[in-house]
């Protein structure tokens, strides 16, 4: 993150004292999950102040509108996204994604509870959406997203201490999406994922040891969440086609 524009974009931000949470690819990599991303995404909380502290930020960025909609609170309400490209010199073509409403994850005011807050050189602390929140929010219909849940649960597996806590180990049984991991914790915590079984069918075929039928539940499982993101997204994308035909009959 140090060589490219996004910490200077980040200082601006707190600068600003906007009140958001780092999410999208950026919070993948604070996370071990290396991702290639030179834009940042961030949940904002909607409030007519905070969203004044934003839009000074983003003017001092020189940051302008790309696609539709304009920002502001009922949009964000809706669960648009807002984009952004920065022109200002030091960071110019930086792209900035806002959202406030994500699918499948709480509200604004529990994600800002359950936030993370990380120590970054030359920036300062920011904060960064709570990994179990991430997770969840990545439980998209977009091919990518899919293996980065992998990866991002893989790794905090890798880098936990040798007791984790009960309920990291809940956690890990309830997102883990590969099937030789979902088996070796299904082994070595068998009372947690029973517990846990109970509402993730799929790991009764884990404490079985059936790696093929546990890798075939996990792909139903993902079309699922693809299916119901589909169509949480329908009458968003309705309304965004519906702004850009009215904008392009005003141009």
């Amino acid at each position: 993150m140090n060589q490219s524009p996004i910490p200077k974009a980040l200082s601006i931000l707190l600068s600003h004292k906007v009140k958001a949470l780092l999410i999208g690819g950026q919070a993948c990599i604070l996370y071990g999950a290396a991702e290639f991303s030179r834009d940042i995404d961030l949940a904002v909380m909607v409030s007519p102040e905070n969203l004044e502290y934003l839009k000074l930020a983003l003017h001092e960025l020189k940051a302008e509108r790309i696609f539709v909609p304009d920002l502001s609170e009922d949009v964000l309400l809706k669960g648009h996204v807002c984009h952004f490209r920065c022109q200002k010199k030091d960071v110019k073509n930086l792209r900035i994604d806002i959202i406030s409403v994500m699918r499948g994850v709480d509200s604004f005011p529990d994600l800002w509870e359950r936030r993370e807050e990380i120590k970054l050189p030359e920036i300062g602390k920011i904060t960064v959406i709570s990994l179990a929140d991430l997770v969840k929010a990545k439980k998209t219909q977009r091919d990518k997203d899919w293996p980065m849940i992998r990866r991002l649960i893989e790794a905090d597996i890798y880098r936990a201490s040798s007791k984790p806590s009960a309920e990291k180990i809940s956690f890990w049984l309830s997102e883990c999406r590969t099937p030789e991991l979902l088996i070796s914790l299904s082994a070595q915590y068998p009372k947690i994922a029973s517990r846990i079984a109970v509402r993730r069918l799929l790991l009764k075929s884990a404490i079985e040891g059936n790696r093929e039928k546990v890798q075939r539940l996990l792909v139903e499982e993902e079309e699922k969440e693809r299916e119901i993101d589909r169509q949480y997204w329908s009458p968003l994308k309705a309304e965004l086609e519906s702004w850009r035909h009215q904008k392009n009959k005003q141009s």
